[in-house]
């Protein structure tokens, strides 16, 4: 008798859903963590460890450079990227 297919365990991801980062420039980026890193490979917590972010909805700010660009592609399901100018007008509305 064969193997059972594997059944889904989590919601479906819907395509096209990942947020866009903002255009590449001179400045700073605002990152928020917005998932948790647990339940990912090691090297996805290795990387939001690279970030600076230690926990769920932590935020931090980095100047913008294609290194970094390349490490917020690896976790796009997990952080939401504005530019530093955008961050502060939010937070100044709040």
């Amino acid at each position: 008798m064969g193997r059972l297919p594997p059944t889904r365990k989590y919601r479906k991801r819907k395509p096209g859903r990942d947020r866009t980062l903002p255009p590449a420039g001179k400045g700073s980026l605002r990152i928020k963590q917005v998932r948790s890193g647990s339940g990912n490979p090691g090297r996805l917590k290795r990387t939001l460890e690279a970030l600076g972010l230690k926990h769920h909805q932590d935020e931090v700010v980095h100047a913008d450079h294609p290194a970094l660009r390349g490490m917020l592609y690896r976790v796009r399901h997990l952080v939401e990227v504005t530019s530093e100018k955008e961050g502060k007008k939010a937070n100044a509305k709040s």
